[in-house]
């Protein structure tokens, strides 16, 4: 039986369905059934759809409710059906289950290192890790699966191995893939555990005064925004415990290098962290960070942004190194990958902007 977690990237492909939505009568397919926990409470079906969905409005799943397309133990219900301990929720649909199956797609690839164990590949940004949602194609899964084509043993679409942890889409960085189940339970524990290293560069908007520093805060989905999170305070019972350290590289005044290590990986996590001590990602268009939050009001100071932007057109974040302890010998290793061309053109603008102005540009925090 499915769970919503492994359904969040299909979400969108499932409700997109509008002329669907109007006849109930046809043959309907299955996308994805649960079981309601016994210690659920009573709750409206929309409501806990919603809870558990991070891409969908209560309304859409309303609608889908309307059309019969939500079904509880075999029958369809409407959005006011209070869900019950041992309820099976399906979405039903009129049209068969999007192939989703993983197959090798000829992608260029960045390997910097690789055994007969794992590989590890430095991600460019723009890049999907894995299929989901309206992209079907070009991920790295399906990199990974051609350029392993002729290891007979790896299969793609075999949770036991491949993609050990993932990165956002436009975020650039280093990731391990596991070629051996033996591997993946390795490094899937040095991950669960937190005892592989792992450092991110970040510009981010504002100076930041301290030299380095700690944000702890729950991460959860923001209730008015299903595809950002959000930071709740620690004891608040909301999301999952985060927790991130950051050290300042280089200050601009309007803007701070930034480096940081994560204690833990909770999805966005350092855009919503950083967000939530007022320095969004720059370019972070989800977070508030793709316009001006900070400097001159002159149109050449505008315009040097608006470069910037066209330079570094993604949240300027890149995973830059990453460790972990070898699954078969037992040995740390470390990796190291340089800035991508964008991120690096972007600090490359910045220096030269500090460099070449006469404005105290770290008046504003």
């Amino acid at each position: 039986m499915e769970q919503f977690d492994d359904i969040y990237n299909n979400e969108e492909e499932l409700f997109d369905n509008e002329a669907g939505l109007s006849n109930n009568e046809e043959e309907l397919f299955e996308h994805w059934k649960v079981e309601v926990d016994a210690k659920q409470d009573p709750v409206r079906i929309d409501k806990y759809l919603a809870d558990k969905m991070a891409y969908q409005s209560r309304n859409r799943i309303q609608q889908a409710a309307d059309a019969g397309f939500i079904q509880v133990n075999g029958k369809p219900v409407k959005s006011n059906y209070k869900v019950r301990p041992g309820d099976q929720v399906a979405l039903m649909m009129d049209r068969p289950r999007h192939e989703t199956t993983i197959k090798p797609e000829e992608i260029a690839i960045n390997v910097v290192y690789e055994d007969d164990q794992l590989m590890v590949v430095n991600k460019e940004a723009g890049m999907v890790v894995h299929p989901g949602a309206g992209n079907f194609h070009g991920t790295l899964i399906q990199a990974v699966a051609w350029h392993l084509k002729d290891m007979p043993e790896f299969d793609a679409n075999d949770p036991e191995v491949g993609l050990v942890h993932r990165i956002d889409k436009d975020t650039s960085g280093l990731l391990v893939v596991a070629k051996t189940p033996e591997a993946k339970t390795s490094l899937g524990k040095q991950f669960f555990n937190k005892t592989t290293h792992r450092r991110y560069n970040a510009l981010v908007w504002g100076n930041i005064v301290e030299d380095e520093g700690r944000i702890e805060g729950n991460i959860g989905r923001d209730p008015k925004n299903r595809l950002r999170m959000k930071v709740f305070d620690p004891d608040s019972g909301i999301g999952k415990s985060a927790v991130t350290h950051y050290r300042v590289l280089e200050r601009f005044g309007y803007t701070t290098l930034v480096e940081c290590v994560l204690e833990t990986g909770r999805t966005h996590q350092i855009r919503a962290h950083m967000k939530h001590i007022g320095h969004p990602l720059f370019m972070d268009e989800t977070y508030g960070g793709a316009e001006i939050l900070r400097g001159q009001r002159s149109s050449s100071y505008k315009a040097f942004i608006q470069n910037c932007f066209k330079l570094c057109p993604r949240q300027a974040l890149h995973a830059k190194t990453l460790g972990f302890v070898h699954p078969t010998t037992q040995q740390q290793m470390d990796f190291d990958s340089e800035w991508p061309d964008d991120f690096r053109k972007l600090i490359e603008k910045w220096r030269g902007f500090i460099a070449g102005t006469t404005q105290d540009t770290f008046q504003t925090k």
